[in-house]
């Protein structure tokens, strides 16, 4: 059966999304907060000189990675079933979390390493403990050299967020299919979810950007 494409739709029905636009976002930074911290806390494990500390966190960021993020999300809600029975968001915050926290860390580990270690030296000289010359020289300036890749890594995750219709968390890819399953208006329906997801990741894309430029004009004053 032949169908136009139809533009009043996109525009008459925009609005519906936006319900499913705030699950989006609610998804997406609640599983970046979480990354963050897992993230921050295995790269201080896989720094760690101890191999029975590193290896595991190393272990982690390997199986994560290797193993498809819907994967991950379906073994959670449907595979621990017969130990524990998640509703849909929180198993896609902790899903989304832990995957994006392996991602996360590897950033964190690397912008730490970045930092030259004759500062750490100084720091020491100066009187410092080992904690207090990391807290004080080195992840300040480790933070900075991590926003870039960091806001990257936030921007996949709000669209992998799209995997959460998975489960059945009515986001915004949910509800473009549910409304177009039952109208056949199914690209105009994609097309406004595509809009969407494009407001947010470039208003986050603007966040980032003001914050590196924030943390430069910064760097440039101290000098």
């Amino acid at each position: 059966m032949d169908r136009r494409f139809e533009f009043s739709v996109i525009f008459e029905d925009f609005s519906i999304f936006i319900p499913a636009a705030i699950e989006t976002i609610k998804i997406s930074f609640a599983s970046i907060i979480l990354g963050v911290l897992i993230g921050f806390i295995i790269a201080l494990l896989k720094l760690s000189k101890y191999k029975i500390i590193n290896i595991p966190a190393s272990i982690y960021i390997g199986l994560i990675r290797g193993t498809p993020i819907l994967v991950q999300l379906l073994i959670l809600y449907y595979g621990l079933t017969n130990f524990i029975r998640l509703d849909p968001f929180p198993s896609a915050v902790i899903a989304f979390g832990v995957h994006n926290g392996a991602y996360i860390a590897e950033i964190f580990r690397g912008a730490i390493l970045s930092i030259d270690h004759g500062q750490r030296e100084a720091a020491r000289s100066l009187g410092m403990t080992k904690d207090q010359a990391f807290k004080r020289v080195v992840f300040p300036q480790a933070l900075k050299r991590a926003v870039p890749p960091l806001g990257n890594q936030f921007i996949i995750a709000i669209k992998d967020s799209s995997l959460a219709s998975a489960i059945a968390i009515r986001e915004l890819l949910m509800q473009a299919r549910q409304l177009g399953s039952s109208t056949f208006n199914t690209l105009e329906y994609l097309i406004i979810a595509a809009i969407y997801y494009l407001i947010i990741t470039l208003s986050l894309s603007f966040v980032v950007k003001k914050v590196e430029k924030r943390l430069a004009v910064s760097d440039r004053g101290r000098h």
